[in-house]
């Protein structure tokens, strides 16, 4: 007969069990907020924009059978896309500031900002570089690089420094992203748009402030969406006049590229003159 020593038991507790409670106890910064909800809406809109591009616009052209209306209207629904997810990427941030934001927030952000504003304009420029009848393929291509590589140092940089509230230092990744798409869609000579992209990747790395979208200028941040996204549709049906507007569209998305830097600079240069000149003051007996 066996005889056993009821202190030397245990009690046995289900490995199934232990794992309900794992998941039970899952710290609420770790869920999905309304917030993240729409950043991932944002990285779904890049992944879809490279989908459209490669589908209607590359594919067709490597293959021979190109279909003009099928291009335009590929290419336009790619860029509708890059605009949905800057929509995306606006009210992410409006909505994280007003209700609960996840500790997983600002990584998603940067990795949704990669595919949309890094990935999927570097891409559609590569496929400009290989339709374009006047366009250098692997030149193209560096300058695609150079588009993604700024877009990934600028979002480095922005995880690990600090500024003062209200501005970004660099041109933001989806303003630089939609004026690279607008140089590649004014269809201007090859070497000019070349100089125009690298010069727009150079405002993305470089130290000139620009103002964060909020109260009014956020507004007007997504109604200028909205209107490019008209001018889009209306270039996409072969609307009377469509490819004038958006041409304009583009132009002004373009002066607009150029012009903030130029404000930027000139007040930072009139902040440091007169911060000069009440040093000076300030030492006279």
């Amino acid at each position: 007969m066996t005889v056993v020593d009821p202190e030397a038991q245990t009690t046995w507790v289900p490995e199934a069990d232990e794992g309900a409670d794992d998941t039970d106890d899952m710290p609420l910064s770790t869920r999905l907020s309304i917030a993240d909800t729409l950043t991932l809406g944002n990285a779904t809109c890049g992944f879809m924009a490279v989908y459209f591009t490669t589908t209607g616009v590359l594919i067709p052209h490597l293959t021979g059978n190109e279909d003009g209306g099928m291009a335009r209207h590929s290419a336009a629904t790619a860029v509708m896309l890059m605009l949905l997810a800057s929509v995306f990427d606006l009210f992410d941030g409006l909505v994280a500031r007003k209700l609960r934001s996840s500790a997983m927030g600002a990584e998603l952000d940067n990795l949704s900002d990669l595919i949309s504003f890094g990935l999927a304009p570097a891409y559609f420029v590569v496929v400009w570089g290989m339709v374009a009848d006047d366009a250098y393929q692997r030149v193209s291509a560096v300058a695609a690089i150079v588009v993604l590589l700024a877009v990934v140092l600028r979002l480095a940089r922005f995880s690990c420094t600090t500024l003062r509230d209200g501005v970004f230092q660099g041109m933001p990744s989806p303003f630089g992203a939609l004026t690279v798409i607008s140089v590649v869609l004014l269809e201007l000579p090859f070497f000019p748009t070349l100089l125009a992209i690298v010069g727009v990747a150079w405002l993305m790395v470089s130290r000139v402030e620009y103002p964060k979208p909020r109260g009014p200028l956020a507004v007007a941040m997504l109604g200028w969406i909205m209107l490019s996204m008209g001018l889009l549709g209306a270039w996409a049906f072969e609307a009377p006049g469509g490819e004038l507007l958006l041409q304009t569209g583009c132009a002004l998305q373009v002066v607009l590229g150029a012009v903030i830097p130029l404000f930027a600079t000139a007040r930072r240069v009139n902040t440091f003159r007169d911060n000069r000149r009440e040093a000076r003051a300030t030492q006279l007996p």
